[in-house]
């Protein structure tokens, strides 16, 4: 669990990234669970968008790739949002400790 520092520490980090998935109207797939879950383990802190046609809530999904992937949520913006994972094997992220 991350505080609210770290997570407005990460949310400033998020804020300069674009978002590298995007999920439509198929919602979200076993394929698309195990790209982000690579995707999480590579680089700690993705952005993704829910696009207005999918019909769906950006925080749902956020909910369920959280759970999906053992990841922390981050923000929810718009139809964006971004999640946390530290990584097992690419630390690039130092959160300061809680």
């Amino acid at each position: 669990m991350i505080t609210a520092k770290q997570r407005a520490y990460l949310r400033g980090l998020g804020n300069k990234i674009d978002p590298i998935f995007q999920v439509g109207k198929n919602g979200i797939e076993a394929s698309f669970i195990k790209q982000v879950d690579e995707a999480l383990e590579k680089r700690e802190l993705i952005k993704i968008k829910v696009l207005e046609n999918s019909g769906l809530d950006p925080k749902e999904v956020q909910r369920d790739l959280m759970a999906a992937t053992a990841s922390e949520g981050v923000q929810v913006i718009g139809s964006k949002f971004i999640i946390y994972r530290e990584s097992k094997d690419n630390k690039k992220i130092e959160l300061e400790n809680k």
